[in-house]
């Protein structure tokens, strides 16, 4: 009789250890990055001096830079992938690249705002400048007289009645492109809507001022004043506010629009009361892009409008001044008092822009429900609440 002894149990193979996956940390800068970015750039700067002084037949400053810029990134590149993975390498080029951009606006528009100080600091220096108008100032008087309070005036006049014509209209044609062409009908309507505004929205300004100049002016006989040269801005700022706005329309939820509907609003109502509160911040951001595209502008002004060195606070009748006119006059003539007082008053409508531009926001900032007040109680913490008692009820 032969016994066997039993085996001894064969644990099952459990499952393969998968090797320790490498963390790779995104953002953020280290040592080795600023290094390997300190070392590119000089090295860089060295090869392209090489090649535009030794090499090649190259000249220019911007032609310098641009070559120099390029070479960075190049040689930043196989550095960087001489020691990190290529992904590492993808993610800091990425932010290279967003970090020079951002840089290189910043040191253009700061280049720019600083030129025009520079130029006009001897005139905007003196609080005659923003307090009197030209009307007394010859070409060779002291920069201590004279002013652009008139065009300060003008431009306010000018950009706010522009303002008021163009931002309803806008409005008005960005509802009612989203709206009718939400049904087949409304769509062959909408068409050619939509074409006259993306034609418009690419229209030179000067053709806007020889418009209103032939049909405003000259073929109904008005003359050059502040409304024909609001009306001119009015062309230029309405495909703009219309473009903007029906973006803006079209992000409003549908589900907004069909709650209003269910409560038995009609589709203006429920335009009214619901897709426009909703969209107040976008459509804030299209008002300001009209003005922009407007504040700027000479050209029509220039046609319609007239130049005055005197104050002329009825944009209706007579010529009147705005900045943009302003700086185009001053700023071609060969003395050095009004040159200086052309770029201080680009400096001044640099100033007017930015206040605008801070009100509008302002005006039109969203007011989040944790923003809003909250209601007083209706009944006083003071006052005690009483629970009535019942009787206890006996179960049989």
């Amino acid at each position: 009789m032969s016994t066997t002894t039993p085996s001894a149990a064969v644990a099952p193979p459990g499952p393969a250890e998968l090797p320790e996956q490498k963390r790779i940390r995104l953002g953020g800068t280290t040592r080795e990055e600023i290094l390997t970015m300190l070392g590119a750039g000089a090295g860089s700067l060295g090869l392209d001096w090489v090649l535009y002084e030794r090499v090649l037949p190259f000249s220019g400053a911007f032609g310098f830079l641009l070559c120099w810029y390029l070479l960075f990134l190049t040689l930043y590149t196989v550095a960087g992938r001489l020691q990190w993975d290529a992904l590492t390498v993808r993610e800091r080029l990425a932010t290279a690249l967003a970090w020079s951009s951002g840089l290189l606006v910043t040191a253009v528009i700061v280049d720019q705002i600083g030129y025009v100080a520079v130029r006009g600091f001897d005139a905007a220096r003196h609080w005659n400048f923003f307090t009197e108008t030209m009307r007394t100032t010859a070409p060779l008087s002291p920069i201590t007289s004279g002013g652009c309070v008139h065009a300060v005036v003008g431009s306010l006049e000018q950009l706010g009645l522009a303002t008021l014509f163009s931002v309803p209209l806008g409005i008005l044609t960005a509802v009612f492109l989203v709206e009718a062409g939400a049904t087949r009908r409304g769509a062959r309507i909408v068409k050619p809507v939509r074409v006259l505004v993306e034609a418009m929205t690419a229209l030179p300004s000067i053709v806007a001022g020889l418009f209103v100049l032939g049909v405003v002016i000259l073929t109904f006989g008005a003359e050059k004043s502040g409304l024909a040269a609001s009306l001119a801005l009015t062309v230029m700022m309405t495909p703009i506010v219309t473009r903007a706005a029906e973006v803006v329309v079209r992000l409003v939820p549908g589900t907004l629009k069909e709650a209003s509907y269910a409560l038995g609003a009609g589709q203006w109502r429920t335009v009214w009361h619901v897709v426009l509160p909703t969209a107040r911040p976008g459509l804030t951001t299209a008002v300001v892009l009209g003005m922009a595209r407007g504040v700027g502008e000479t050209s029509p002004v220039l046609l319609t409008a007239g130049f005055t060195t005197r104050m002329n606070l009825d944009p209706l009748h007579g010529n009147q001044a705005s900045l943009p006119l302003y700086i185009w006059n001053y700023v071609k003539q060969p003395y050095p008092e009004m040159v200086a007082r052309a770029f201080a008053g680009g400096l001044t409508l640099m100033a007017v822009v930015l206040v605008l531009f801070v009100t509008a926001r302002v005006l039109g900032r969203h007011r989040t429900p944790v923003d809003r007040p909250t209601r007083r109680p209706l009944r006083s913490p003071r006052t005690p609440v009483t629970v009535p008692r019942t009787a206890p009820t006996v179960e049989n």
